[in-house]
């Protein structure tokens, strides 16, 4: 944290991490060496109860240095740059290497290359600070007030200077920009929610999501409640992320070859709906797509999935180099898609269904038998009664037992890819789904 009336330091730029980067290099008496900076300047404005509760900005740099000595790896970091310090920590760093075992698995870093440079860092979310973050909480609390509704979430914005450099020529630096806004609606026991999460403050459509979730919780405000069992649902892509986000982390080479995933002997064969594709697009404007990952690898486009088909794993350098691998796949920018026809919203989904139960998103999701990918979790933040083509009654919140691998399978219909953004999941690209035969083991309290 600054002390106020200080003025902020500069951020790392390209040059002054390249020269940082050098000093590490030359002090370095190891057979390989990595320097790795990370510098944000990120500010959070929270809300409860109506009311702004904190508004704070922050200020951190670090430099990691990781020394290797015949794969005997070394890792340490500090927050000081001066030429004592850089020198301090490439001393940590080889004395923590000498004494540490040999990796079997060790590599050294990648060759150096060109990198993809995409924009990742926009102007109107470096220029913000406390003071927009603050207008665009007072937007959403204002909007609820007039509802006479109680309200609590967060404004977020930050800028960071990321880069990697080493003994072999691999140098890559980048500017990227992040910014965020959740809130959570109360009315009475009910509640709704929203979330949006994009490179550009100016994107995050403050007043829509928040008549979303205004909309949400007064609808909820009654609830019904109904016996578990399978049901057709409707989830919307916030829902369908929480699903697809546990098989993001499950797609590793690793337990694959071991046998222990539930894409063991998958590889080349159907997983999804044959219209389902995943991809990573990391040129997409509404993704957090980069141009190199922490290792110094290049991100690139890349289809996981395709038509149904499993096509990719995600490697880790030494594993991909066992299988042969030149290019390692990336998944820093997901995107799920479906084949048309789609239709445009939810609504229409909603029409489209005689019966069904509609989900506005899951929390708590956590593995059930790690062998088919079963998962259990709640829903939350409005989960509805869809008869004869509508909205009918709000419901208690279910438990559900179920594997995206199954849900995935029993598609009806859907949405074009649309933001997604929950806790748990960062930001992806998906489309709201029409799914039959959802289990719903039981019933919740709430």
């Amino acid at each position: 944290m600054i002390a106020p009336g200080k003025a902020w330091p500069k951020m790392t730029g390209r040059e002054e991490f390249r020269f940082l980067a050098d000093l590490v290099l030359r002090r370095s008496t190891g057979d390989d060496t990595i320097v790795a900076l990370q510098d944000q300047h990120s500010g959070t404005t929270r809300f409860a109860n109506s009311q702004v509760t904190q508004n704070v900005d922050s200020r951190r740099g670090t430099l990691t240095v990781t020394v290797a000595f015949d794969g005997r790896r070394g890792t340490a970091s500090t927050t000081d740059f001066t030429a004592g310090a850089l020198q301090n920590v490439v001393d940590r760093a080889e004395r923590t290497a000498k004494l540490s075992p040999k990796d079997p698995e060790y590599l050294p870093p990648p060759e150096g290359r060109s990198f993809p440079h995409r924009a990742t860092a926009r102007p109107e979310t470096v220029a913000a600070g406390p003071a927009r973050r603050l207008e665009y909480a007072n937007e959403a609390i204002g909007q609820c007030r007039i509802e006479n509704l109680q309200t609590a979430g967060i404004v977020s914005s930050s800028l960071s200077s990321v880069g990697i450099a080493a003994g072999n020529g691999l140098f890559a630096f980048e500017e990227r920009t992040d910014a965020r806004f959740s809130l959570t609606v109360q009315a009475g026991d009910a509640t709704g929610w929203s979330a949006a999460a994009h490179r550009s403050l100016d994107h995050l459509r403050i007043q829509e999501r928040t008549l979303v979730a205004i909309g949400k919780a007064k609808r909820s405000g009654e609830l019904r409640e109904l016996p578990p069992g399978r049901y057709s649902v409707i989830l919307e892509p916030a829902a369908v992320a929480g699903l697809l986000t546990w098989v993001l982390w499950t797609l590793d080479a690793k337990s694959h070859d071991k046998g222990t995933s539930p894409f063991a002997g998958k590889l080349g064969r159907a997983v999804f709906d044959k219209r389902l594709t995943l991809q990573n697009l990391p040129d997409h404007s509404d993704l957090f797509g980069v141009g190199f990952t922490s290792e110094g690898l290049p991100s690139e486009m890349s289809t996981w999935v395709e038509q149904g088909i499993l096509k990719q794993l995600a490697y880790d350098r030494f594993t991909a180099r066992n299988h042969g691998v030149k290019t390692i796949p990336t998944m820093e920018a997901p995107c799920l898609s479906a084949t048309r026809p789609s239709v445009p919203r939810i609504q229409d989904l909603v029409k489209q269904a005689d019966r069904a139960i509609l989900v506005t998103n899951f929390w708590y999701v956590r593995t059930v038998n790690p062998a088919d990918l079963t998962l259990t979790g709640m829903t939350r933040d409005g989960t509805f009664l869809v008869e004869d083509g509508q909205i009918v009654a709000a419901v208690k919140n279910f438990r559900f037992h179920e594997s995206p691998l199954r849900a995935f399978n029993q598609l009806e219909a859907w949405t074009e890819p649309a933001e997604a953004v929950t806790s748990e999941t960062g930001k992806l690209l998906v489309p709201a789904m029409l799914i039959r035969d959802f289990n719903f083991s039981s019933v919740t309290k709430f």
